[in-house]
Parts: C-alpha cells; structure tokens; sequence
C-alpha cells in the first residue's frame, strides 16, 4: 500500500473516530437530559452499536496505519511528536475502556427500566456522569494528537 493510502485510511479512521465519539456524546447527553426512559433506552442501544461498529475498528485501524507510515516514512519512533502522540492515544484508551463497560451497564439499566416501565435510578445517572468526565480526557487527548500530527512540533531536542 502508498504511503498516500495509508495515510488516507489513516485520516478516514480519525474522522469516523472522533465522529462517532462526539455524536454519540451528544445523544446520550441529550437524550438522558430530556429523560424519556424509552428514548434513553434506544439512544443507550444505538451508543453501544457505535462503538463496535465504528469506534472498535478505528481504534485498531489507528496505531496499524501510524506504524505502517511511520516504516515507509522513516521517521524515528523517538520522534518527540509522535511519542507524546501515542502516551496521548494510551490515555485516551484507557478512559475508553471504563467508558464501554459504563456504556453497555447504562443500555442494560435503562432496557430494563423502559421495560418495566419504571425511573432510572440513580445510579444510572451516576454511571452517566462518569462516563462523561471519562470522555473530557479523552476527547482533550484526541485533539492534542491532530494538533500534533498537523503541526508535528519540535517539543524538545
């Protein structure tokens, strides 16, 4: 593959990446703030969809298509740029994964209480909160990695 379509794949996948992250941000908090249980309930559904069908893949897709650019490109892996991006994208990981764990607990609760026809409890609006403040790290590491694949700045050395 051209270093061109690596690098396209590459920028596809961030796009879809932070796509489907800000959108099913926005939906969620929307729909949980408008408080219909049934329509939480299918906004949860379509969150946790999302994330396997989109954010999973460009989650791998990501480091396959830096490295791959990263070999034909000969840049050094020591590159400070590229070392700060990828502590970057590991901190951004390691929020998401709390983040899909809370995302497919908040789906069951709220199925539950949509079929039952009952409130959400608190709990679900503090798994709620969690995830959200998990997202803000998260989201601030994705924008800090473009910053820096843009700008490839000279941070030290």
């Amino acid at each position: 593959m051209s270093y061109l379509t690596v690098k396209t794949l590459h920028i596809f996948s961030l796009v879809l990446l932070f796509g489907t992250g800000l959108g099913s941000a926005f939906y969620k908090f929307m729909a949980d703030r408008h408080g219909d249980v049934r329509a939480i309930a299918a906004t949860n559904r379509h969150v946790v969809l999302a994330d396997w069908w989109f954010t999973t893949p460009t989650v791998v897709i990501q480091p396959i298509t830096g490295y791959l650019m990263l070999a034909q490109s000969g840049l050094p892996l020591m590159t400070p740029w590229l070392l700060v991006s990828i502590v970057l994208y590991l901190i951004a990981g390691a929020c998401w994964l709390p983040v899909v764990v809370l995302q497919i607990r908040m789906r069951n609760m709220a199925e539950e209480a949509a079929g039952r026809n009952l409130s959400l409890s608190e709990r679900y609006f503090r798994y709620a909160r969690y995830w959200f403040w998990l997202g803000v790290p998260a989201f601030s590491a994705m924008v800090a990695i473009v910053y820096l694949m843009v700008e490839k700045p000279l941070l030290w050395g």
